[in-house]
């Protein structure tokens, strides 16, 4: 009985035991896609919208192209310069403000107004001297005329009286020269007034009528700033540097091979990265007499005009010179164009709704269309249309895998 009694009970215990599971079943494998690619169905490319033109081959006129950087134009740029030796007591212009000519930019304290204004009323004293003796040689003069008239003086004493009164005169004259000189040094020159100021007070040495203003002769932008407060400037100091931006300097580095192809007086046409879709016209100049040892390239100094100044020196650009001639080039539709962290990029369609991104490089725009310089094969097809959903759907994979 005890033996039966233990096969039931571990006859129950066995039912007791659960069931083994089942092994999973292996997930489906996602379709592999390379990096920078998006994978669409047909569904998703019918609702995107999505369009794929082919990159074509046109002939365009034969363009050379140079890198270069822009610069003041020097030759519309001047330094605002102390031309006394003093001590800077203000300051009025800063790095990029526009000033107009004439406008007062500093101002400075100068022991030279003390000096020409000391000449000045020496000046008036030896002028108000010599009228004074001119007075009297005129007295001397018409006293002996009348005296001779009478027979009571000689001729010589009358014509000695008539030369004492010319050299008088001539006095007179010369301390008025000297007269206008000097206030001529204050007024025009130092640009104080000649007389100190009725306020001014006995042992006052700095009042605002003794400040010399520094005034810009030009008007433009303050591209440079060479003093401050407080600082002691020589005469011919350079106080700040002023350039009229309405025109800059390109120096474009020209390949030496393309030296011989290009000729002062030619078009240029310059683009920059901040606006892409512009040309800006400009003239070539001057040619640099030496190459560079070490990039084999000439110098190139094109003079650009800056509508709107929209141009600002230390940009870089691309030159494009028209050398003559023809020259295959390829073109896509600018739409075709897509912003990728900065980067210009396009979309290919590679077929069966797969489609990658691509850098690009581009250059002449021509209506709606705009030249590929580096990035793309004649015939490869690129999205025109729909280029966004594109990008949308490639953040959307690049967030899910993360």
């Amino acid at each position: 009985m005890r033996y039966l009694w233990l096969v039931a009970m571990l006859g129950l215990a066995g039912c007791t035991k659960e069931a083994p599971k089942p092994p999973p079943e292996p997930a489906k494998a996602e379709e592999k896609r390379a990096p920078g690619e998006v994978n669409l169905d047909a569904a998703m490319v019918k609702s995107g919208n999505i369009v794929s033109v082919a990159v074509e081959t046109r002939s365009q006129p034969a363009v050379l192209r140079a890198n270069g950087r822009l610069t003041v134009n020097e030759e519309r740029t001047w330094h605002v310069d102390s031309f006394v030796d003093g001590r800077v007591l203000k300051l009025m212009a800063n790095v990029g403000d526009r000033i107009s000519a004439g406008q007062t930019v500093a101002q400075m304290h100068s022991h030279e107004v003390h000096e020409a204004r000391s000449e000045y009323q020496r000046a008036k004293t030896d002028l108000a001297k010599a009228q004074s003796q001119r007075s009297f040689a005129e007295r001397t003069r018409d006293r002996l005329k009348r005296l001779y008239e009478l027979k009571a003086a000689s001729l010589e004493q009358t014509e000695h009286a008539e030369s004492q009164l010319r050299d008088a005169v001539s006095v007179v004259k010369n301390a008025e020269i000297e007269l206008e000189r000097t206030r001529v040094h204050l007024v025009e020159f130092l640009d104080v007034p000649a007389d100190d100021h009725p306020d001014h007070k006995p042992g006052e040495f700095i009042h605002e009528e003794d400040l010399v203003p520094v005034k810009s002769r030009n008007g433009g932008v303050v591209t440079k700033r060479d003093t401050s407060v407080g600082a002691v400037l020589k005469a011919a100091d350079m106080v700040l540097e002023v350039s009229d931006l309405s025109t800059l300097w390109m120096i474009a580095a020209l390949p030496e091979d393309l030296l011989g192809k290009v000729k002062v007086g030619m078009t240029a046409a310059v683009r920059v990265q901040a606006y892409p879709d512009e040309l800006f016209s400009g003239r070539i100049a001057r040619l640099g007499d030496q190459l560079d040892a070490e990039t084999r390239t000439v110098p190139v100094r094109i003079v650009l005009a800056n509508p709107g100044q929209k141009l600002r020196p230390e940009m870089y650009g691309v030159a494009e010179i028209a050398a003559g001639g023809a020259e295959d080039a390829l073109f896509m539709p600018q739409s075709a164009l897509q912003d990728l962290n900065g980067q210009a990029v396009v979309f290919i369609d590679k077929g069966d709704g797969k489609y990658a991104v691509r850098p690009v490089r581009t250059g002449r725009i021509q209506g709606a269309n705009v030249e590929v310089l580096e990035g793309l094969a004649a015939g490869e097809r690129v999205v025109s249309r729909g280029g966004f959903v594109l990008k949308s759907q490639m953040f959307k994979s690049s967030l899910a895998e993360e």
